[in-house]
C-alpha cells in the first residue's frame, strides 16, 4: 500500500561526517547528503520487519542501498516466527514496538519486546519503529540499545532506505570499537601478568645491593626468553643467576618462567651447581615444545663474607668483574659447560672465584653483545662490551645508572631497537 512521505527526523551524524555519542539521536537528515555506507564487498542488504498488523506493515516495495541495489526485505508477525528468519544474510532489523512482550505475559516493561530482540540478535543493527506522537520512547529505544528510531507514518522508502543503511554502518562501529576495547583490556591485563611474572629478589638481610634491567626483543612485549633471580639462603648466602632459552615467542617466555621458579624452588631448597642444573635440565626437558629447544645459564653463589663465589656456566657468557683501581674483566670461563637440554648425562663444573672486599658483578645474557656495530654488520661482542662497561665505570657510573647507559649505548650502536632479548643483573658489595 502506498505509504505517506515524512517529516524530516534526526538521523545519524554520519552523514554529515560529525561524531556521535552512541545511543544520541543524530542531525538532521539532509536530502543532499550520498555518503552512506552497505555491507562490505558490495554484499546485498536484507532487512526483517518484526510487525503483527498486515493492514497497517510500511510495505515499500523500493527500498535501495548505496549502490542502487534492492533492499531484500522479510516480514515476520511475531517473535516466534521472527526468531526463524533471521538467519546470518539478515543486515537489519525494523522492530515495532507495539508488538506485544515475548510470552504473553503482562509487563511494564514498554521495551520488552526490544531487549527481547537484542538478546535474540546481539550481532545484528535494529531500528524501533514507534508512533509519531512517542518520540520519548523511541529515544529511550535507542538509549535501551536500538541503532535508531523511526515514526509509522512517517516512512518512505529513500528515509528508510537510509536508517537501515546508517544503522548496518553504526552497529558495525560499535562491534568494532568494541572488540578494540575488549582487545586493550586483554593487552593490559596480559602486561599486568608479564610484569607479575618478573622476579622480585629475595635479599633481606644482604648487604649486597641488587639492580636489573630487561628489554624482550619481541615487539609489544613485557616478557621473553631471558630470565634471572636472585636469592638469599639463611645461611647468608646469595645466590643469582641469568638465563636465556632460545628463541623468542611466548612458548619461550613462560619456559623461561618456568626455569626461573624451579631454580628459586631448588635453591631454597639447598641444592647448588651441578646437582642443581642437572635438575633443571630435566626440567627443561619435561616443559618444552620441541626437542631442539635449550637454555643457557649462568649461576654465582656469593659467600656469606662476599669475598668469594662459586661459579657455574652452562653454555652462558661469563660474568664481568668489576673493582676498584682495576680494570673490569670477565671471570674464567674455561670450565663452559653444555646448554641446558643439549645433552644427557654431562656435569657441570663449578669454579672457585676470588672477589675481594669490593666489588660489581654483572650478569648478562648475549643479548647485550649481540648487537652491531657500524655499517659493517660487525657484532660488538664481549671484548667490546668489556671496554664499554670499563668507560662507563671510569665516567663514575653505577648500579641502575650503569645499567641504563649500557644498553641505551648496545641500543644506539645497533643503530636502533635489539632484535633479541636483553638482561642485565649487577651485584655491588661496598666496603
Amino acid at each position: 500500500m502506498p505509504v505517506p512521505v515524512p517529516r524530516q527526523r534526526a538521523l545519524p551524524a554520519v552523514e554529515s561526517g560529525q561524531a556521535q555519542a552512541a545511543g544520541a539521536v543524530g542531525a538532521p537528515l539532509k536530502e543532499e547528503a550520498h555518503r552512506d555506507a552497505a555491507p562490505a564487498g558490495g554484499t546485498t542488504l536484507t532487512l526483517l520487519l518484526i510487525e503483527d498488523d498486515p493492514v497497517g506493515s510500511p510495505i515499500v516495495p523500493e527500498l535501495l542501498d548505496s549502490a542502487g541495489k534492492p533492499i531484500r526485505v522479510r516480514t515476520a508477525r511475531n517473535l516466534t516466527e521472527a526468531e526463524r528468519l533471521l538467519t546470518d544474510d539478515v543486515h537489519c532489523i525494523l522492530l515495532d514496538l507495539a508488538l506485544p512482550a515475548p510470552g504473553g505475559s503482562g509487563t511494564d516493561d514498554e521495551l520488552a519486546v526490544l531487549r527481547h530482540v537484542l538478546r535474540l540478535a546481539p550481532r545484528h543493527a535494529v531500528l524501533a519503529l514507534t508512533g509519531s506522537g512517542d518520540a520519548e520512547r523511541g529515544a529511550e529505544a535507542v538509549r535501551v540499545g536500538a541503532q535508531d528510531y523511526l515514526f509509522r507514518d512517517e516512512l518512505d522508502g529513500r528515509l528508510l532506505s537510509r536508517a537501515i543503511r546508517y544503522a548496518v554502518e553504526r552497529k558495525r562501529s560499535d562491534t568494532a570499537e568494541r572488540r578494540l576495547t575488549e582487545s586493550r583490556l586483554r593487552a593490559q591485563e596480559n602486561r599486568r601478568l608479564e610484569r607479575g611474572l618478573l622476579p622480585t629478589p629475595l635479599l633481606d638481610g644482604s648487604a649486597l645491593r641488587f639492580a636489573a634491567r630487561y628489554r624482550p626483543g619481541r615487539s609489544r612485549a613485557l616478557l621473553g626468553g631471558d630470565f634471572y633471580d636472585a636469592v638469599r639462603t639463611p645461611d647468608g648466602t646469595v645466590h643469582a643467576m641469568i638465563g636465556d632459552v632460545c628463541g623468542h615467542g611466548p612458548d619461550e617466555a613462560a619456559l623461561g618462567v618456568e626455569l626461573r621458579i624451579a631454580w628459586r624452588a631448588l635453591t631454597l631448597a639447598g641444592l647448588c651447581g651441578d646437582e642443581l642444573l642437572g635438575t633443571l635440565q630435566e626440567v627443561l626437558e619435561h616443559e618444552r615444545a620441541d626437542e631442539e629447544i635449550f637454555a643457557t645459564l649462568c649461576t654465582v653463589d656469593i659467600a656469606p663474607d662476599g669475598r668469594h663465589a662459586g661459579l657455574c656456566l652452562a653454555g652462558h657468557p661469563a660474568p664481568l668483574l668489576a673493582r676498584p683501581g682495576r680494570p673490569a674483566r670477565l671471570l674464567p670461563y674455561d670450565d663452559n659447560g653444555p646448554a641446558l637440554g643439549l645433552l644427557s648425562g654431562v656435569h657441570w663444573s663449578r669454579t672457585q672465584v676470588e672477589l675481594g672486599t669490593e666489588w660489581s658483578l654483572m650478569l648478562y645474557t648475549d643479548g647485550l653483545i649481540e648487537g652491531r656495530v657500524g655499517d659493517g654488520g660487525e657484532r660488538l661482542g664481549q671484548d667490546g662490551m668489556v671496554e664499554m662497561i670499563r668507560r662507563q665505570l671510569s665516567e663514575g657510573l653505577r648500579g641502575e645508572e650503569l645499567l641504563r647507559a649500557a644498553v641505551q649505548e648496545v641500543r644506539s650502536l645497533n643503530g636502533g631497537e635489539l632484535t633479541d632479548d636483553v638482561a642485565v643483573v649487577l651485584l655491588d658489595r661496598t666496603a
